[in-house]
Parts: structure tokens; C-alpha cells; sequence
């Protein structure tokens, strides 16, 4: 991939590519912004670009550099990923090792840190004095989507960009040109990302309208029948995963219901594919109880994410948006 293949993000390259230009990468960057907009893509396109023998600001993707790197196995590249719920101490010590080293093939070794929020106390403590003894041959990047769970000395230790949510409009163009979704399909899906590509191409695999159907059918009858919410909880499905992504649909219609009651604006709708049923929740609704609802599902989606028990979890989430559910 070139970073001519990153959506949505066209300032943030054009920055990268200007520090490439004038020789003047920073030690330590740091990308955040939600998930699924390119922040690890465009990681991996600068570590290629770095190391290119073919491009001077970009990558080729046809050197014996960039098809390493492409392939993960290049010896200056690497990726650090959490292993279970964090990244652990032993990673960063193993970076801490690699990067004492000259780059062996190209003219920058660089370290890729995805899910930096997931790193421990001592993970993160052990990071920090890397950052503080940089090496002009090495480039650490950091990616997180909860850049506020990230101690504030390693956030000042970094160039920050940050990666915005992608316009609907980009989103069905992806779909459209790069997976060749017919435009009514990608149109719906596209509406439904949260401005994340990455969400859409996962949305794509799934029945996710199915899913939203049958969450609004168990809302809307949440009063007259208490047990519906429960039933729900049972079809988020029996991964880790597929319940945070149900999760995140789930936060993003409430969040729609909520952008409804207060602006009346179908435009400014993330699922405008339920808007009719968006609407008549919302007016039946108080706002602070889509915002309590809100909030309960997004402990419901960090809880998940610390792996806490996900049934107990979804129960316990079901028994309070019961509590806030449509007169």
C-alpha cells in the first residue's frame, strides 16, 4: 500500500510526507483517534517509506524493502502488540534491546507500538526512558484510539497526530471503488461506520441490520415486556469481538437518538438507515436518559475490553438500559 491507499486523511499524510521531504522525523510519533481509520495502516506505509529504495517520500511496494515490510519480515521493522489485555514489560525490554542496534537493511529501524493505551504501569515506565535517550536511527510509533489512557509524560515525548473520523461521503467511495459494494449497500454501511473504515469493513461481514432491527423491536417494547433487553444480551454474539463491535452500534444509535432530540437533523445521523425508528425512541425519550444509557454502554464496552465476564457484563448493561428505556 502507498499512502495514496489511506482514506480520509489527507492532511495528516501531507504532514508525514513533508517531515520525510526535509529529513526531519521526529524521534516518537504518536497517532490517535478512533479505531478503524488507518492510524496502523499509516504506520506501517511510513516505516515503508523510510526504508524505500525506490521513492523518496512514499513507498514503492515492489523493492525488496517494501515487500519485506509488507510481508513482516523485515529485521528494522517491528510491531509490539498487547498480548492478552496488556502490553506487557517483557516487549518493551525486548525493544529496549533491538534498539541499541544500527538499522541492519535500511536507513531507519522502526518500532511500531499498537494499542499504546494498553500498556502497563511498568510497560509504560520502561517506555519513558526510551523516549527520553532517543536515537536519530530509530523511530518509535505509537497508535491508540484512548489517547487519554496514555500517562501524560509519554504523550509530551511525541509528536501527536491526530486521525480524524472519516466523512460518510469517503467511506462509500472505499466501498464502493476498492471493495465494489453496489452504491446502495455501501451507502447504508458507509452511514453506519461512526467515520471508521475499519468499522464498515466489519459491518460488511456481518448482519449488523439484522442486529439493529432487533435491538430497536426489544427497545421499543423494554417497558411492556422486561425480559426483551435480556434476550438481547444473548445475541451479541460468543466472542469478545463481535460483542464490542454490537457494542459500538449500539452507543452510536443511542448517540444518534440522542443528536435527533437535540437538532432534529437526519443528516447528522450515523445509522440513517433506522432514522424513522431513530426518531420515535428519541421523542419518547428523556436526554438524560440516552445519556445515562450512554454511558452505561460504553462501561459495558470497557469492561468487555478488560476482559470482565461478557455475559454478566451484558446482563447487568441490559438491567440498566431497562431502567432508561422508552416510556
Amino acid at each position: 500500500m502507498l499512502f495514496s491507499d489511506i482514506y480520509g486523511q489527507d492532511k495528516q499524510i501531507s504532514v508525514l510526507q513533508s517531515t520525510i521531504k526535509r529529513d526531519r522525523v521526529p524521534h516518537a510519533y504518536l497517532f490517535h483517534g478512533i479505531k478503524g481509520i488507518g492510524k496502523r495502516t499509516t504506520a506501517k506505509i511510513l516505516a515503508k517509506a523510510l526504508n524505500c529504495r525506490g521513492e523518496e517520500d512514499d513507498s514503492c511496494d515492489r523493492c525488496p524493502s517494501c515487500l519485506k515490510i509488507e510481508h513482516g519480515n523485515h529485521p528494522d521493522v517491528v510491531f509490539i502488540e498487547p498480548e492478552g489485555v496488556f502490553i506487557k514489560i517483557d516487549a518493551i525490554r525486548a525493544l529496549q534491546d533491538q534498539i541499541k542496534f544500527r538499522p541492519f537493511e535500511g536507513g531507519k529501524k522502526v518500532f511500531i507500538i499498537v494499542d499504546a493505551d494498553r500498556m502497563n504501569d511498568p510497560s509504560a515506565n520502561a517506555l519513558l526512558k526510551t523516549l527520553e535517550e532517543p536515537n536519530p536511527s530509530n523511530l518509535l510509533i505509537l497508535t491508540t484510539a484512548r489517547v487519554h489512557k496514555l500517562p501524560q509524560t509519554i504523550i509530551s515525548r511525541c509528536q501527536k497526530i491526530r486521525f480524524n473520523p472519516v466523512r460518510p461521503e469517503v467511506i462509500n467511495s472505499f466501498l464502493t471503488d476498492r471493495m465494489s459494494m453496489d452504491e446502495e449497500s455501501a451507502r447504508d454501511i458507509a452511514s453506519s461506520a461512526g467515520g471508521s473504515i475499519g468499522k464498515a469493513l466489519e459491518i460488511r461481514k456481518t448482519s449488523f441490520l439484522d442486529f439493529k432491527n432487533d435491538v430497536i423491536k426489544k427497545l421499543s417494547i423494554a417497558r411492556s415486556a422486561p425480559m426483551s433487553l435480556f434476550f438481547l444480551a444473548g445475541s451479541f454474539g460468543k466472542d469478545r469481538d463481535s460483542a464490542l463491535q454490537r457494542l459500538d452500534i449500539l452507543r452510536g444509535w443511542y448517540r444518534d437518538m440522542l443528536v435527533y432530540r437535540e437538532t432534529h437533523d437526519v443528516n447528522k445521523l450515523f445509522h440513517r438507515d433506522v432514522a424513522g425508528s431513530t426518531k420515535k425512541l428519541s421523542e419518547r425519550m428523556a436526554g438524560v436518559d440516552i445519556l445515562e444509557s450512554i454511558k452505561t454502554i460504553s462501561n459495558a464496552h470497557d469492561a468487555i475490553e478488560r476482559n470482565a465476564n461478557r455475559q454478566l457484563t451484558l446482563e447487568s448493561m441490559a438491567f440498566r438500559l431497562k431502567t432508561f428505556s422508552p416510556a
